[in-house]
């Protein structure tokens, strides 16, 4: 049970350094193209993973390298429609939609795998989708845009469900680097198609330094160890506390506007996430 608890705070830690990492990222992407970016960070932290742990692929099967591949695939897939739909939307909009990761992963479970929800997951599903809806609102238009965020919403999902499957927290650190791999080789082959741009500037290499350790590498390792305890419906809902930690560091850093759409908003995700906690320890239980 503490070793359990300790992962839940770990995946709110994540959720924290995703949703400040936005602070950084904002200035950097205004001077590196986005592929450019993504491909650097991805590749700095496979580098320093590798670093740390150079044998860490002795002993592998095929069977989990393939698994770790489509992991990868499914994650790189959510990061690269994201993107593409980000040029062409609003942040608002693109923060909403992303959130639906929310909604499709347990859909994407009980379809595909005939994994059961329980019934107070799909209201905590549903309630922290509003109080995603009530920050990121904005005015919703549909558009090219908004479908290819929607995209990148279901690779999310089948991601969260894809870790639950495979991450048995015992190769975690294997599984994490081939993600990562995965996903540096995706984005540096966008970003040499579009022309890769190394970073600039200091400012940009801070950024690439953050999000590749503390976003990246540490984020990842904790997600992927935290699935191997808890349900795949139960890890979006945590993760999900990425935007209201976002608006937080918004507020404090860019004093971004705070109104009480935003508050109840933010306040709907937290009682989400406190009623899935509880319902996933007395589903262990």
């Amino acid at each position: 049970m503490i070793r359990r608890n300790l992962l839940y705070f770990a995946m709110l830690a994540t959720a924290a350094v995703w949703g400040g990492s936005f602070v950084l990222m904002k200035d950097a992407i205004q001077e590196q193209d986005v592929y450019s970016f993504l491909s650097s960070r991805f590749l700095v932290a496979s580098a320093l993973m590798i670093a740390y742990r150079p044998n860490v692929f002795k002993g592998l099967s095929p069977k989990f390298i393939k698994q770790g591949v489509l992991a990868g695939v499914l994650l790189g897939g959510g990061y690269i429609f994201q993107t593409l739909g980000l040029a062409k939307t609003t942040v608002s909009n693109t923060g909403f939609i992303t959130g639906l990761y929310l909604v499709f992963t347990p859909m994407i479970s009980l379809i595909i795998l005939k994994r059961k929800v329980l019934n107070i997951q799909w209201l905590a599903v549903v309630v922290a989708t509003l109080g995603l809806f009530l920050i990121s609102y904005n005015g919703i238009s549909i558009g090219i845009g908004e479908i290819l965020v929607l995209i990148s919403a279901l690779f999310y999902g089948a991601h969260f469900v894809a870790l639950g499957e495979w991450s048995d927290g015992k190769n975690t650190y294997a599984l994490t680097l081939i993600q990562i791999l995965t996903v540096s080789a995706i984005a540096s082959i966008c970003a040499l198609i579009n022309g890769y741009q190394l970073p600039p500037s200091s400012n940009v290499w801070q950024a690439v330094l953050f999000t590749a350790f503390f976003a990246t590498f540490l984020a990842f390792i904790v997600q992927t160890k935290a699935q191997s305890v808890m349900s795949a419906t139960a890890a979006s809902v945590l993760l999900a506390m990425e935007t209201p930690f976002a608006l937080f560091f918004g507020l404090v850093f860019n004093s971004d506007p705070l109104t009480m759409r935003i508050i109840a908003g933010g306040t709907m995700v937290m009682f989400a996430m406190g009623v899935v906690i509880w319902s996933d320890n007395k589903k262990s239980a």
